[in-house]
């Protein structure tokens, strides 16, 4: 099953069957409200902190999951989630009323493909029935803690990059219709030296260009071979830079086949900077929008590459650079999916 040295191939085939999208308000004023399953108009949720709603909306997108799979809480075998927030306490928190095992991750924004890789792995293996993947961010709640709180209305840079309010779960099964995940490359760490927090698109292209190279490598194929292959938000600056390194590698990826999650959730006219970001960011763009594209018959493969800054308070206070990784899921049309 592994497939040259950083690469498991999936030969039983394990499906998404069910999805479940959560957005917040600015998202639904985005390119792709339709593809969220609920759309909330306030970022409290009803609560009384934001950390508090992001729980909120991790809960409500494994709900709608287990329940556009047909199945209970109690048949889910295992959750594999995390999110930025400080030790990952919303995932954790939200857990505990969802009743499955838990195993929490932290990849920062590539965590949704870390956690739709390690329960394709799970699931193959046998060593589960249904698990489910997942992922959600909130803006204010990330800002807060790894930039300045909303209310300091400190200026931003063009580099910096807007936190998306959202939250995408996947249920993983062998049985069952869905998208087949085809294979996984799990990333290295790479750190370039970059320090500056707003500028994490720039930080993070050369890890996502390492592991798409390391993914076509081993599995021995042209970036052809997919209809797209999709980032997980570097915004146009990391976009850009890790195209100038495709074709530095000689690495045959062509622009118009080459896109990022965090430019497809908001229209031209929003004040996003850069684009996108936040883990919250590919799980729902994939599970909602790509896989509805799928399931339409206009992407057949594809490749999603979530990028992950591995920065802390902490670390950025110390003024050390930034550690980055990229995680990539293959995804192949299968069968209907709910």
């Amino acid at each position: 099953m592994l497939v040259g040295h950083r690469t498991w191939a999936f030969e039983n085939k394990p499906k998404i069957v069910a999805t479940g999208t959560i957005g917040g308000p600015f998202e639904g004023n985005g390119k792709i409200p339709n593809d969220f399953d609920t759309i909330h108009g306030d970022l409290w949720l009803g609560q009384d902190s934001y950390e508090k709603a992001q729980k909120v909306m991790f809960e409500e997108a494994c709900s709608k999951a287990v329940e556009k799979a047909g199945l209970t809480k109690e048949q889910i075998d295992f959750i594999l989630a995390g999110d930025l927030i400080n030790q990952i306490t919303p995932s954790s928190f939200a857990c505990s009323s969802l009743g499955s095992p838990f195993i929490g991750l932290f990849g920062a924004c590539s965590t949704s493909m870390e956690g739709l890789a390690l329960a394709s792995l799970i699931v193959n293996s046998g060593h589960g029935k249904y698990v489910l993947a997942g992922t959600a961010s909130h803006n204010t709640a990330t800002e807060k803690q790894f930039r300045y709180p909303t209310e300091y209305g400190g200026q931003k840079p063009p580099t910096a990059q807007w936190t998306v309010t959202a939250a995408g779960a996947a249920i993983v099964s062998k049985e069952g219709d869905g998208p087949i995940i085809t294979s996984a490359t799990l990333g290295k760490v790479v750190d370039m030296g970059l320090s500056d927090p707003f500028n994490m698109g720039a930080a993070m292209a050369p890890a996502a260009v390492d592991t798409i190279s390391a993914h076509l490598k081993d599995r021995n194929i042209e970036p052809s071979y997919y209809d797209y292959i999709f980032t997980g938000d570097l915004g146009t600056i990391g976009r850009n830079i890790a195209l100038d390194l495709f074709k530095k590698h000689s690495i045959p990826v062509k622009e118009e086949r080459f896109q990022d999650c965090g430019l497809l959730i908001y229209k031209e006219d929003q004040p996003v900077f850069a684009g996108g970001s936040g883990s919250g960011c590919s799980a729902s763009v994939t599970y909602g929008h790509l896989l509805n594209r799928m399931r339409k018959g206009e992407i057949k493969r594809m490749l999603i590459v979530a990028t992950g800054a591995l920065l802390s308070p902490l670390s950025f206070q110390q003024k050390l650079t930034i550690p980055c990784i990229a995680h990539a899921v293959s995804i192949e049309a299968g069968g209907a999916l709910e």
